[in-house]
């Protein structure tokens, strides 16, 4: 009689455009396939499973149409672990993250499946709000056996109510990017006398920085990204300006050409698969990143690398690696000063923390083992190193469905856009305007 496989639920980012998710959900396959393998099983003894973390269906958020969730609900019911894996599942602020992810939660207590949580994004714990309190309460469900987080650990402890669930603070999984995504190396020699250094630009899109609380308009935004292009010529380097997918990002890039004269030639479009993004820094000598993940993968890689603060996330990172000052606020982003903090790290190098990268693996390892009921101890860093299971590439399909994806959110962004502009165009609309700007004056426009 053929023996029931294990099936693993992963839940990922997977489907957003911004290929650093698709980098997590890469990394996780490969380390979960390490740990089954160290806890003794054969690849056809087990099944990884790999769904969108958004399983819970948006209109069902809205509707509580019980046919809305049958897909979830059938996901979840053949699973024997769900593993959520480094995303912003608990986000509530301005996302309904936090809602779908409490769903999945009462699906999972409702069949008895049991859940980790892997090296996923916080936000901060605010118990006087009420979306807060219902995902706080669903984490700590009996079902729940593991949380780990890559930042703002204070949060996750405030969280926990149960005495016996696990939490602690780990690297995210992109930190074995380099091994993982080893078939995509650049075979360039960096080291050639008199190659010319290139210099990767990973932007952030127009009103990234403000949304998140920063001083820095999409306008002077520009005006910097332009002037550290200039500041970099000046200083007898190549570069490129690119995104790690998100379209928001790549729109703010051809406003760059359009509006600011960057040079279409040093831009790079359509970044969508992991490989795009990975093989792009391996092939740069140092980079300036926004997001987050093209410093992961760099500090990965051991390319010098340089945050410019738009979010916590990005500090937070940094500081768990040791190179807290190579992150710049908006107060410190002036082209000199940039490009001097850039050419101190790549004289610097890289020095990769063997501790920090393992706390991932062995987290999953031990959560793993203990819903299995399997007691065996984990690779060792040199062990895990060879038996990492390495990124195959994006199949042809699979790269159809990622630009489908990519499109159509453009598509309602478009239409939202659209709609609204409708409505201000109509008397109605005039008139809302009008008396906002009797109220509040010019800054309410």
């Amino acid at each position: 009689m053929e023996q029931k496989k294990i099936r693993i639920l992963l839940l990922t980012n997977r489907d957003s455009d911004n290929t650093g998710d698709q980098v997590i959900e890469a990394c996780d396959i490969s380390l979960i396939g390490a740990a089954m393998k160290n806890l003794g099983y054969a690849p056809d003894e087990y099944e990884i499973k790999s769904r969108a973390a958004s399983i819970v269906n948006k209109a069902y958020v809205a509707t509580k149409k019980p046919e809305l969730l049958e897909t979830a609900r059938r996901a979840i019911k053949d699973a024997d672990m769900v593993i959520f894996g480094g995303a912003p599942v608990f986000n509530y602020t301005y996302q309904i993250f936090s809602e779908r992810t409490a769903i999945t939660l009462d699906l999972c207590k409702e069949y008895h499946v049991p859940v980790l949580f892997s090296a996923v994004g916080i936000e901060y714990f605010n118990p006087k709000n009420e979306k807060c309190r219902r995902i706080t309460e669903a984490v700590n469900y009996e079902v729940v056996r593991q949380v780990t987080c890559r930042d703002d650990f204070e949060s996750l402890e405030k969280m926990k109510k149960r005495e016996d669930l696990t939490i602690d603070k780990v690297a995210d999984p992109a930190v074995f990017t380099s091994e993982i995504f080893s078939n995509f190396k650049k075979l360039e020699d960096k080291t050639v006398e008199g190659r010319q250094k290139k210099i990767g630009l990973f932007i952030l899109r127009a009103g990234g920085f403000t949304a998140n609380g920063n001083k820095l308009p999409w306008r002077k935004a520009a005006r910097f990204w332009m002037g550290l292009i200039e500041e970099i010529k000046s200083r007898g380097y190549d570069y490129e300006v690119l995104t790690s997918g998100n379209f928001g990002d790549e729109a703010f890039v051809d406003r760059l050409i359009r509006d600011y004269g960057l040079d279409t030639n040093k831009a790079v479009f359509n970044i969508n698969t992991p490989e795009d993004m990975v093989s792009r820094i391996y092939g740069y000598d140092g980079i300036v990143s926004c997001r987050l993940h093209p410093n992961i993968c760099a500090y990965s890689i051991k390319v010098p690398a340089i945050g410019l603060l738009w979010n916590m996330k990005v500090q937070g990172f940094y500081d768990s690696i040791g190179y807290g000052k190579r992150v710049l606020s908006v107060k410190e982003m002036e082209s000199k000063n940039v490009l001097d903090s850039l050419e101190v790290a790549m004289e610097e190098g890289v020095e990769q923390n063997r501790e920090f990268r393992m706390s991932v693996y062995e987290s999953l390892f031990r959560g793993i083992g203990e819903i299995l009921g399997v007691e065996k101890t984990p690779y060792t860093y040199e062990e895990l190193l060879e038996n990492l299971p390495k990124f195959m590439g994006t199949s042809p399909q699979e790269r159809r469905n990622k630009t489908q994806r990519k499109f159509r959110r453009i598509y309602e962004k478009f239409n939202s856009y659209s709609d609204l502009l409708k409505t201000f165009q109509s008397k109605k609309g005039v008139r809302y305007l009008f008396k906002k700007w009797k109220k509040y004056g010019k800054k309410s426009l």
